[in-house]
């Protein structure tokens, strides 16, 4: 038991230490999840929000169910969860061996590099918000996972509401490509997670609006947040530039 308790205070205190260095990371990534929410990830992840809220309400109506299911069923809460999961997951496996090479004596610049690396990322971000730069880094779903999602759609609840947030967590997209580059350049696995924890829950007050209102919900809010986008993606640029300043040792 005093093991067991060792290791969970260990835990606790590096926890609070990866928050602390990471502070400002963690931060800017639930803005950029906020914000990009509107102006990038409604279009994006919007119809599948939309497409679950459908089947669910479907679901309920032949079912009955409690009615506080029927009230917060539309936001999807165990779909959000599930692509939590894999966004976390994503950036904790990443952030893993970034950490472990960069402790090598002639690898100690990697993480750094990484640093530098998920910048650029956020300043292409931003450049592309602007309109500076054309061309998009989202690609078109994998016919396979697609499919494998499908199966899931038809009776999105329980379980399988969060099987299917797990799935689709894996869709391609610039945005989360971006987040998830900064978040394991950290180098941290604790860190790394607490990152894409914060991404995730910026990213969950629009996708709930649209599975609870529809697709308007976005509508008042996308000429803001397509201005405000490219200020946060380089704000968030500049973060992970004085972060690899820090870890190369020159400061």
């Amino acid at each position: 038991m005093g093991t067991i308790t060792e290791q969970l205070s260990l835990l606790a205190a590096h926890c609070q230490i990866a928050i602390d260095q990471s502070g400002p990371l963690i931060l800017g990534l639930f803005m950029v999840g906020l914000v990009g929410s509107v102006s990038h990830c409604a279009g994006m992840c919007g119809p599948f929000v939309l497409a679950q809220a459908a089947a669910r309400a479907a679901a309920r109506s032949s079912s009955g169910g409690p009615r506080l299911a029927r009230i917060i069923g539309p936001a999807l809460l165990p779909y959000h969860l599930g692509r939590g999961t894999t966004y976390v997951a994503l950036a904790m496996l990443l952030a893993a061996p970034i950490g472990l090479l960069g402790a090598l004596p002639h690898l100690n610049w990697l993480p750094a590099a990484m640093l530098l690396i998920a910048a650029m990322l956020f300043l292409i971000q931003a450049l592309r918000a602007a309109g500076l730069l054309r061309g998009g880094t989202d690609m078109a779903a994998p016919a396979g996972l697609l499919g494998l999602a499908r199966g899931l759609f038809a009776r999105p609840l329980g379980w399988r509401g969060y099987a299917l947030g797990v799935v689709l967590g894996f869709l391609p997209c610039g945005l989360l490509y971006s987040a998830l580059g900064a978040a394991a350049a950290t180098a941290d696995p604790v860190a790394a997670g607490f990152g894409m924890l914060g991404f995730v829950l910026g990213t969950m007050p629009m996708l709930i609006g649209i599975g609870m209102l529809g697709h308007g919900a976005a509508a008042h809010w996308r000429g803001l947040a397509a201005k405000a986008l490219p200020v946060i993606a380089g704000v968030n640029a500049i973060v992970l530039l004085a972060m690899a300043w820090r870890v190369s040792g020159f400061a």
